[in-house]
């Protein structure tokens, strides 16, 4: 099975590099271009099954698809929650001070919200116990780049700091392929 993930398509710059989490947030004018862009380039795709996050900037980009009228939106594609800490820079969260960066994992479990372990046996659950029992050939999935780094991490046995540090831009995408257990790349394609 080849499945494409899609990062949702430009948020409102006010959200630009932040912990948006299940911040329920729309499009930019920008990010509704893109999305018609996207549209495009999968407009003669076939997919035997098309999953998309069922927040709003998910579904705005999955909108202009003539895929999407047979879509199935779920919470299980959601970005991590962040709790409190939703729609906050690093910045902000460091100037409140209740936390303090010391590493990585130390930073990832001391923010508010979803248990980061759960977190990752949610994405593997979809992807890797479940979606990859399907009898399907091509599947769409339009999600966050938060679920598509932990994805990355589990099949190419990275470190969650490892897969943090992969660049997912708006607008991009990338197919993993279940037969052979690898994406096609091992950076991401961003529309222009």
């Amino acid at each position: 099975m080849k499945i494409t993930l899609v990062r949702h398509t430009e948020v409102d710059e006010a959200y630009h590099k932040c912990y948006n989490g299940h911040i329920d947030i729309g499009l930019s004018k920008k990010g509704e271009e893109d999305a018609k862009r996207l549209a495009e380039v999968f407009a003669n795709v076939q997919f035997d099954r098309v999953y998309c996050s069922d927040l709003k900037r998910t579904r705005a980009t999955l909108a202009p698809f003539s895929q999407a009228k047979n879509a199935i939106y779920t919470e299980i594609l959601r970005e991590k929650s962040w709790g409190k800490h939703e729609g906050k820079t690093f910045d902000a969260i460091i100037a409140e001070g209740e936390i303090e960066y010391k590493d990585f994992l130390q930073w990832i479990y001391a923010l508010d919200g979803e248990d980061y372990e759960l977190y990752v046996k949610r994405v593997e659950q979809f992807f890797l116990e479940n979606l990859v029992l399907e009898s399907y050939n091509s599947v769409l999935v339009v999600t966050h780049a938060g679920v598509i780094r932990v994805l990355m991490a589990l099949v190419q046995k990275l470190s969650l700091e490892e897969a943090f540090y992969i660049d997912v831009p708006y607008s991009s995408y990338v197919v993993f392929d279940t037969n052979v257990m690898s994406f096609n790349k091992v950076s991401l394609t961003a529309i222009k």
